[in-house]
């Protein structure tokens, strides 16, 4: 079984769900640190007029900088109406506006207490959309698999018989810092990279901008979206070349 593991994020890139979509099931790993002023609290739309607006969310903090992703919690939900209106305003010119706008909205008015649940379900209601099929956990469900860095990836993978691993290409960087595939080599389980080319699709402006968040295309293309994120794929890297591109 092949799977992937990553932080729940805000309104991910689509490279994010190509990685969903290339996988039998896919952990959230909500039980780590959660990081001011990262992807899991932020991600940028495009403006109208062809710029790009940052859309954050204001997160309690306690102090300390400790707070898991899976315990963090919002400073109030003022954000999410204020989050909902731009995007309205964003893309209310938009090809399937009226079709996309009723999915988002509907999951921006669930209350949720934690940040990893509304970051996880709002990616889960994206997939369920895209007819994506993988199956998901989180590794906060988990308490008794410990470790850390890749590690607790490996433990993880052994919890769930996952014998084919697809990382993030960024996370080469620890993986392979003390030997060859990491942990992953001594467990036994395959070690693939992600290799993603960020297509080109229908975006409102003269010139595209790469790298929204996922609503863009969304709004741009419809049901088209999986189509179009899986024409990124390519052939993943592995130990062996991973750092040679």
């Amino acid at each position: 079984m092949k799977g992937a593991i990553m932080q729940p994020t805000y309104l991910p890139w689509i490279g994010y769900f190509a990685m969903i979509d290339q996988v039998d099931c896919f952990v959230f790993l909500d039980d780590v640190q959660l990081t001011k002023r990262s992807w899991q609290v932020r991600n940028r739309i495009k403006e109208k007029d062809g710029k790009e607006l940052m859309l954050s969310i204001p997160i309690i903090s306690n102090g300390r900088d400790n707070t898991r992703i899976c315990d963090a919690k919002f400073v109030d939900e003022k954000w999410k109406k204020k989050h909902l209106l731009s995007i309205k305003q964003c893309y209310k010119k938009t090809k399937y506006y009226n079709e996309i706008i009723e999915l988002i909205d509907r999951v921006y008015k669930i209350e949720y207490s934690f940040l990893g649940e509304f970051t996880s379900d709002f990616i889960k209601n994206i997939c369920d959309y895209l007819d994506i099929k993988t199956k998901f956990y989180k590794s906060s469900e988990f308490d008794d698999i410990t470790g850390v860095k890749d590690e607790y990836l490996v433990n993880l993978c052994k919890y769930l018989n996952i014998d084919t691993y697809l990382s993030a290409k960024g996370s080469s960087v620890y993986i392979e810092k003390e030997k060859k595939g990491g942990c992953f080599t001594e467990a036994k389980i395959k070690l693939e990279y992600q290799n993603y080319s960020h297509p080109i699709y229908n975006q409102l402006g003269s010139e595209f901008m790469p790298y929204m968040g996922i609503v863009d295309i969304l709004f741009n293309e419809g049901k088209r979206t999986l189509e179009i994120i899986r024409s990124g794929n390519r052939t993943s890297y592995n130990s062996d070349n991973v750092f040679e591109y």
